[in-house]
């Protein structure tokens, strides 16, 4: 009798439960939680914004794929992450492929923190994606109202500048287009005061 064989990460990743995200980062599996509310906020307005203005080319530049959350496979079945946003130069990858394996590195990425995230944002994916190569990464704390530029320089970050609560973002690789940051906020939550 031969032993049952021990599936794969990659067969424990797709085997996860609705609602639950699957990352393969330095050999290991990394699971989260959907999104909560700010997260979600700052990356749908996010998506919208870069994407009208660079992926469709309304009033903007083009030339971009924008993707939510893709599963960018940098080795496949092996190395796999899933950015809150994604975005490809068209010249690079012509055609998205036509199915969820993104395996061409993207010219920009941006993670968006949530409690149960922000460590491994920054500390083994932020590493992972210079690794391989991604030119820009953006790092955007949705409490905090705060978000970070970089661009990849000899194999390290550097970081292009930071912004903060209303300010209006120029960043590479979107310079062409100024974003006004305080729109992926939530409004704040209005306070109850006791008459006496």
């Amino acid at each position: 009798m031969q032993p049952a064989s021990q599936p794969t990460l990659y067969e424990l990743l797709e085997g996860l439960p609705t609602g639950v995200t699957g990352e393969i980062l330095n050999g290991q599996l990394h699971t989260h939680p959907r999104p909560s509310g700010p997260h979600g906020r700052a990356a749908n307005c996010l998506d919208r914004i870069i994407g009208r203005y660079f992926d469709f080319g309304d009033g903007g530049p083009g030339g971009w794929w924008i993707f939510t959350e893709p599963e960018v496979h940098f080795l496949r079945d092996a190395e796999v992450t899933v950015p809150d946003l994604a975005g490809w130069r068209r010249e690079r990858m012509p055609i998205p492929p036509e199915d969820h394996r993104f395996e061409v590195v993207p010219d920009w990425v941006c993670e968006i923190f949530s409690p149960s995230t922000a460590s491994r944002d920054r500390e083994i994916k932020l590493p992972l994606y210079a690794h391989y190569g991604v030119p820009y990464a953006w790092l955007i704390d949705p409490v905090a109202h705060t978000l970070e530029a970089y661009r990849l320089d000899a194999g390290a970050w550097l970081e292009i500048d930071r912004f903060a609560d209303a300010d209006q973002v120029v960043a590479p690789p979107f310079e062409s287009v100024s974003i006004d940051l305080r729109g992926l906020w939530l409004p704040g939550r209005p306070r109850i005061v006791e008459r006496r």
